[in-house]
């Protein structure tokens, strides 16, 4: 792969800009400093009247050239800033695009492999069955992503105003986990006791459950123990509800730690592990988590070691 050399970096060749630029007027003032002592001085040899040798108005033209080189100078950087972020968001979206593809292509080659041997061979009935569960985890992994794709474009939009309504934030987990229990299957899963204190929080229930939905199944993607295990946690802190999501999993580096949240960000992975998604998973998850004003955040002791994901929402004092 070609290498840009190091004198056409972007970075030197804006630091090097910015220096040519204030070393032109440095030079300017100090040339009309110099020539101004020496009239001052052939002025003084002859006798002549300084104010109809030297014009006041000339500090006033420096001080303007002055701020126009300041203005050039933020104009620069302004643009420099641009490019920068103008490169990055290209990097993130072929990034996006490729690992969307496969995202797509897997499932689409699976399901035309299932379909091609159903019309070229005449299948026992077991065999038909175990194929068809395949087909529809496959349209589910496919519809799954489509869906992250159009909930997050209206989430960003603006135009979805959401559904809310004042749910109890324990019997709002258990029922998603009890609904998605298939996506955790040989998962230790532990839940919040039922009956507990009860938490009222206002919630878009298609949205929490999206939200809560991420959060566990990147728990068990990015997991190589032996056995996953999921610990969600509830309690009040300060006014707010605390939902607490913790796993055994990977872990992160702190660097990552808020990164993680970008669209189409996706952390460093080791062969091992499953092949990266989309990257909008945990996009998606703060997008929703702002929606119900509230914040979501991780917390690792570093690699090798696990996570944990704080969900913060504002409670609702019933009467």
């Amino acid at each position: 792969m070609h290498r840009t050399p190091w004198f056409l970096h972007p970075i030197f060749v804006f630091i090097f800009s910015l220096l040519a630029l204030g070393a032109s007027l440095f030079l300017y003032i100090y040339w009309y400093i110099s020539a101004r002592s020496g009239l001052e001085q052939l002025i003084a040899g002859f006798n002549i009247a300084p104010d109809h040798a030297l014009q006041s108005e000339t500090w006033v033209v420096i001080l303007v050239l002055s701020i126009l080189v300041g203005i050039i100078m933020l104009g620069i950087f302004t643009i420099f800033v641009y490019n920068q972020k103008i490169l990055q968001l290209f990097r993130l979206q072929h990034n996006f695009i490729n690992n969307f593809t496969h995202e797509l292509k897997t499932p689409v080659t699976s399901l035309k492999l299932f379909l091609e041997t159903f019309r070229k061979h005449d299948l026992p009935a077991e065999d038909r069955q175990r194929y068809l569960q395949f087909m529809i985890r496959d349209v589910g992994r496919l519809s799954d992503t489509i869906n992250r794709i159009l909930s997050l474009a209206r989430l960003e939009s603006g135009s979805y105003q959401g559904h809310f309504v004042v749910s109890d934030l324990t019997e709002a987990v258990q029922q998603c986990c009890e609904t998605n229990r298939s996506l955790l299957q040989g998962c230790d899963l532990l839940l919040p006791v039922a009956g507990a204190e009860k938490i009222s929080c206002r919630l878009d229930r298609p949205l929490f459950d999206m939200l809560l939905v991420n959060l566990l199944t990147n728990a068990v993607k990015y997991n190589r123990s032996p056995q996953v295990r999921i610990a969600i946690s509830l309690r009040r802190k300060r006014g707010r509800a605390l939902l607490q999501v913790q796993d055994n999993g990977i872990g992160l580096e702190e660097r990552e730690l808020k990164r993680i949240f970008n669209k189409f960000y996706q952390v460093e992975r080791s062969t091992d592990l499953p092949a990266n998604g989309s990257g909008l998973g945990l996009n998606l998850v703060q997008n929703i988590a702002r929606l119900h004003r509230g914040q979501v955040w991780a917390e690792s002791p570093g690699s090798g070691k696990g996570t944990t994901f704080r969900l913060s929402l504002p409670l609702v004092t019933e009467p």
